[in-house]
């Protein structure tokens, strides 16, 4: 249920002042567009002011510059940041009563904490310890020795692998597996491929949040690490042994190879892919589809597959879109010259 509550006790809450009347009333939280009566919605910017002057929003949250005529404002130099801040207040998170659902299976000495919830059909296995305010959503899996800390959100159809280890405040979303063996194998005198022990385990440290249908390999002989405050996208890959640092932002369909450190504060958008063993590091970024085949220092900005500093790959991509055209002038020249061309030249022009 949403929880009615003044403007003013909102900015009380932020550490913000309200410019007109903080007595008005909120309800909820909308984009400026789908704003009614009773409803918060913020200004990103001075170029959505117009749209700020027609929403429909009883209050706003804006940057400086942005005027929104009579209506009461919440001026904040981060009005994103303020904004989420704000409606998790306004629309508080619903959580299940505590307990375990009759359906759930829980193993030989495992602890579940009084004020943690166990969803229908969910798996909880031997040894394993979950911490208060927790919630194992329905169908989730804990294989033996699963460490689970407090206030985490497992929602439903997770599997975690053996003695897999999760910090406090933890968001793991539908379908993620998280300890399955990495991907290893040697080839034998015959030629024959054997599998490499797997014998490691993952440990994700606290705030960490993982999207829908990510998988995350248990280490080989030691651990896969996911460090404090990392947020990884839907469908991301994380192979055995990798090291992802505190802070660290993974878009959508990225694969990292076994053994790759990311540094601190470093962004990889989507569909990025690393060889292995490499390090990106601190506060570098890494562009979409970029393909890693060495080390990115720290602070850098990378694109391209394979990968090239930012300047070098803006040049490479203007300069690509300049060949057609230096082709057609290479060509007239050489008909200048008298210089023969071969067949297959010959031949490519024709179907151009």
């Amino acid at each position: 249920m949403n929880q009615p509550i003044q403007l003013g006790a909102v900015a009380s809450f932020l550490g913000r002042k309200v410019e007109g009347d903080d007595r008005v009333v909120l309800t909820g939280v909308a984009s400026l567009e789908e704003a009614g009566e009773g409803d918060l919605a913020f200004v990103r910017s001075v170029n959505y002011q117009e749209r700020a002057r027609a929403s429909g929003a009883t209050a706003l949250i804006v940057p400086e510059g942005v005027e929104a005529g009579e209506r009461p404002v919440i001026r904040s130099p981060s009005p994103g940041l303020d904004f989420a801040r704000a409606a998790r207040r306004l629309v508080p998170v619903s959580h299940g009563a505590p307990g375990v659902h009759p359906s759930a299976v829980v193993g030989a000495n495992a602890s579940v904490h009084p004020s943690a919830r166990v969803g229908a059909k969910a798996v909880i296995g031997s040894e394993c310890r979950v911490g208060a305010h927790t919630e194992v959503h329905s169908h989730s899996v804990l294989y033996p020795g699963v460490v689970l800390g407090e206030d985490c959100q497992i929602h439903a159809g997770v599997i975690l692998g053996e003695n897999t280890e999760v910090g406090s405040r933890v968001v793991i979303h539908p379908g993620v597996v998280i300890g399955a063996d990495g991907f290893s194998y040697m080839k034998n005198d015959r030629g024959r491929l054997e599998k490499f022990p797997q014998l490691g385990r993952v440990v994700i440290e606290d705030d960490v949040e993982i999207g829908a249908n990510s998988t995350i390999d248990r280490g080989a002989l030691s651990e896969t690490r996911i460090r404090c405050g990392a947020k990884i996208d839907n469908m991301v890959h994380i192979a055995h042994n990798c090291d992802v640092g505190e802070d660290v932002i993974i878009a959508a369909q990225t694969g990292l190879s076994g053994s790759t450190r990311v540094g601190r504060g470093a962004i990889l958008m989507g569909q990025v892919g690393s060889a292995g063993h490499l390090r990106v590091g601190e506060g570098a970024f890494v562009g979409t589809r970029a393909g890693l085949h060495r080390d990115v220092p720290d602070g850098v900005r990378v694109w391209g597959s394979p990968q090239m500093e930012e300047r070098a790959w803006h040049r490479s991509v203007a300069a690509l879109s300049r060949l057609p055209d230096l082709l057609r002038r290479l060509r007239a020249v050489e008909k200048r010259l008298g210089l023969r061309r071969s067949r297959s030249e010959a031949e490519t022009e024709e179907t151009e």
